[in-house]
């Protein structure tokens, strides 16, 4: 296990840590650049002017952000990986979990990981417990169904758990419903809310007072700790949040839902706001590490087709293959700049753009190294430390810019694999209904970031190499595959 030499700081040296993670928020829904062009240099497009994150800018500017950063194009396998460091393929939790009936769909795998995560898995809140940490969960769980140990964060390495359970979105994000306890939502309501029903205290607003009342007891404590602030904005159901609408009301050229959408962007920027703010006041900005992020690409569609929505000119959204499912935001910072051992511990260059392929598997390993902490030899972890890239130096050698995503089940997009290794992009469909006649696309990421040409009928070659990393490394994770009518598996094939 854990070895005696990584507990040789103090606890009240430790630094601080902070995961913050959006929901349903895409690399475009923010008014911090999160495309480059091909020399690496950040370009703004009308969505992010359309925008107001200024916490976002704030923390950019202290940080580096990562532009071509992924997790799943769905909510529980990404929020699983995150705790885990492990590719959806390997740990199977590879649909989102619906609370109440296994929803693994027609052609999905038997047996996939509906559960979730299991009360034996060494998680990340129970890896930094173990070098002293306090662990906080706050927000959005959705990491087991409602009968699964999982649905209970406390019981997945948490010491503390305010409002998360099963569940994937609100009933409401309005305190005056009871955050869907007083209106009928019950099956969706946010638990654990109970002093905020009745008032005008939106959902968004609510978690942050908690989580800020949870860093004033660790203070108090003298306790290092570790804050997972799980927001369940900018999820569905897309409801205005009253606070900000007077700054989007004016504006014709987007309809009602993108602008209830926008209101829940500029809360969920408040918030993080709010934490810096309380840091600096609280004087432990300087040794709280925060790293901000999504878990899937963007839910706000905008009624044309699953191609084109609030990620553009990213292709696609939540649930699909293309980038606008699968890349989403992600800074890493100090929340404030000081000479002090941590940061000396942790460099991390201000205002710093990394284009390096990097994923939402990466923080288990990077806060691993970051604590001292020795990951057990039968945890399997793909993700990768991203501590060399933080400083602005040259890319490492030893960084691998590859990432899996692995979806046997139907959504916007169905029965696929996503293999990118470097610039290229595989998508490897499968056919449960013809398993014999699968079919694949190819794209240069590099030249064609925005997927609009499938160079698969014309690159054999490219597509047979990167075929045979894909299932290699399929093999290596043990996934599960889609079955056809009869209930057999489907293998990916060798050869189209």
């Amino acid at each position: 296990m854990l070895m005696a030499g990584s507990m040789a700081m103090k606890a009240q040296d430790r630094p601080n840590i902070i995961v913050f993670l959006t929901d349903d928020m895409g690399p475009m829904d923010t008014s911090v650049p999160f495309i480059t062009d091909r020399s690496g240099n950040p370009e703004r497009y009308p969505f992010n002017d359309w925008y107001r994150t200024p916490g976002m800018e704030r923390l950019a500017s202290q940080g580096v952000r990562f532009t071509q950063f992924y997790a799943m194009s769905v909510s529980s396998p990404s929020r699983v990986s995150l705790m885990t460091g492990q590719y959806s393929a390997r740990h199977h939790t590879t649909n989102w979990i619906n609370s109440e009936s296994d929803n693994r769909n027609t052609y999905g795998p038997y047996g996939w990981g509906w559960d979730g995560l299991s009360p034996e898995d060494y998680t990340l809140p129970r890896l930094l417990s173990d070098q002293g940490y306090r662990t906080i969960h706050v927000g959005k769980a959705h990491l087991g169904n409602n009968e699964s140990p999982a649905a209970d964060p406390l019981k997945v390495g948490f010491d503390i758990n305010i409002a998360g359970s099963s569940i994937g979105e609100p009933g409401s994000y309005f305190g005056e419903d009871g955050y869907g306890l007083l209106k009928g939502y019950k099956p969706r309501a946010v638990p654990g809310l109970d002093k905020y029903h009745g008032t005008d205290t939106f959902l968004t607003e609510a978690l942050t007072l908690e989580a800020l009342g949870q860093i004033d007891e660790a203070v108090e404590d003298g306790s290092p700790f570790f804050l997972y602030m799980s927001h369940y904005a900018v999820h569905t159901p897309h409801q205005t949040d009253p606070r900000f609408i007077s700054h989007y009301e004016g504006d014709d050229s987007k309809p009602a839902n993108a602008k209830g959408f926008a209101t829940l962007i500029e809360g969920m920027d408040k918030s993080l706001g709010d934490i810096l703010d309380h840091l600096v006041e609280k004087g432990i900005a300087g040794n709280t590490l925060v790293i901000f992020m999504g878990d899937n690409g963007t839910g706000l569609y905008l009624g044309t087709d699953r191609d084109y929505c609030s990620s553009a000119p990213l292709r696609g959204m939540k649930g699909t293959e293309f980038e606008g499912g699968m890349r989403v935001p992600c800074i890493i910072a100090w929340a404030a700049p000081e000479d002090n051992l941590s940061q000396a511990r942790l460099p991390i260059k201000p205002d710093i753009v990394r284009t390096e392929v990097a994923s939402i598997c990466d923080i288990y390993p990077t806060l691993a190294a970051f604590v001292g902490a020795d990951i057990p030899s039968d945890h399997a972890v793909d993700g990768q430390d991203l501590s060399p890239l933080l400083g602005g130096g040259p890319e490492p050698a030893s960084h691998k810019d590859e990432f899996l995503m692995h979806f046997p089940h139907e959504h916007r997009g169905s029965y696929f694999t996503v293999w990118r290794h470097d610039k290229w992009k595989l998508i490897y469909y499968y056919n449960p209904n013809h398993p014999e006649k699968p079919q694949c696309s190819l794209f240069n990421l590099k030249r064609d970031p925005f997927e609009t040409k499938d160079l698969s009928s014309r690159r054999h070659g490219r597509v047979r190499k990167l075929l045979k990393e894909m299932i290699l490394k399929l093999e290596e994770t043990g996934a599960q595959y889609p079955v056809d009518f009869r209930g057999d598996p489907i293998p990916p094939q060798h050869s189209l």
